[in-house]
């Protein structure tokens, strides 16, 4: 159980990761074909909002991975749970405000991951 745990973290710590890239360095160009529902005109002006929203999404990723890094198993499942909680609190304020997909594509990988962390303990 612990190693899928760990490895569900990976993974959201992956997506993030993209989330990164597309966000601070491929906005015009993946950024459009990835977020269909903003119109293409949108991808130049917001170029710089998108980037800071990569660097927020770096941050959580560098959270998670610091998580597996740590020796102590009681730091890094805390580490582990409040940057799965932060994941899954943007991932519900995003479908709130933004997309109901985003729901399903950053919250809920979140999500599994906490329970698996949980369970694992």
């Amino acid at each position: 159980m612990v190693i899928v745990s760990e490895i569900l973290i990976a993974l959201v710590a992956i997506e993030h990761l993209y989330i990164l890239y597309i966000e601070m360095f491929a906005w015009e160009t993946k950024g459009k074909a990835t977020f269909k529902t903003l119109s293409a005109d949108l991808f130049r002006p917001t170029k710089g909002l998108a980037a800071n929203q990569g660097l927020y999404n770096g941050f959580l990723a560098a959270g998670l991975l610091w998580s597996l890094y740590i020796e102590n198993k009681e730091w890094s499942n805390n580490i582990a749970v409040f940057f799965l909680i932060c994941v899954i609190v943007a991932g519900l304020f995003g479908a709130m405000t933004a997309s109901r997909s985003i729901f399903f594509k950053q919250a809920l990988p979140a999500i599994i991951a906490l329970l698996f962390l949980i369970l694992s303990r």
